[in-house]
């Protein structure tokens, strides 16, 4: 049985206040619903399947900030000057000492990026009003297994011009190796990137 991650729940002090934040990150209202003392407002970020509900009478009054939840980005630096675009202030650019979410080592977070550009290991991050802190997970090519080999899809038009630059530059290291001009460059792309998002073997 398939099991989908649809929503995740996070406690807000201030709903109003939390609305406006999401709406300004660019997240899209799906639903703001009041009956009596209780309100839930559903959003959903920019070509994302799974939702956030925040409201009141939604979460226990215990309820403690959410830690990392994670927004994936195909370019963790264009996505971070877009929040400041917006308004929201975003950290620097960081990897992880010990590798991604390892929180276990004294000071785990190192300024800048991957120093090797790998997939996965580039991270910002942001905070709401309330303290639930967002990280922005840069991810270009997908462990294997992580999607489907026969399907290939793109979230935005600006996801799939990034990965057509990928596959420019790959596609010039593989034309400087056969000494040739490529004239199936099409297919050539094409192989690049279905393999680059099912994180199969990259063409050479």
């Amino acid at each position: 049985m398939d099991m989908h991650l649809e929503i995740v729940v996070i406690s807000v002090s201030d709903v109003d206040r939390a609305k406006e934040f999401y709406a300004k990150v660019g997240f899209r209202l799906d639903i703001d619903v009041a009956v009596g003392n209780f309100r839930a407002i559903q959003l959903t970020p920019p070509g994302s399947g799974t939702s956030i509900i925040l409201g009141k009478g939604v979460t226990p009054r215990t309820s403690v900030p959410a830690n990392s939840l994670v927004l994936v980005v195909d370019d963790v630096e264009a996505a971070r000057a877009d929040l400041e675009g917006r308004g929201v202030i975003v950290s620097d650019v960081f990897h992880y000492a010990a590798g991604p979410f390892n929180n276990s080592v004294e000071n785990p977070r190192v300024g800048g990026r991957d120093p090797e550009g790998r997939s996965y290991f580039s991270f910002a991050s942001f905070e709401d009003p309330d303290g639930n802190e967002w990280l922005l997970q840069e991810i270009t090519n997908r462990l294997p297994g992580r999607i489907a080999t026969g399907v290939t899809s793109f979230a935005s038009a600006s996801a799939l011009a990034s990965a057509f630059r990928r596959a420019e530059t790959a596609h010039g290291e593989h034309e400087k190796l056969t000494g040739e001009r490529d004239a199936n460059w099409p297919d050539w792309y094409a192989k690049y990137m279905v393999a680059e998002q099912a994180g199969t073997e990259l063409p050479e």
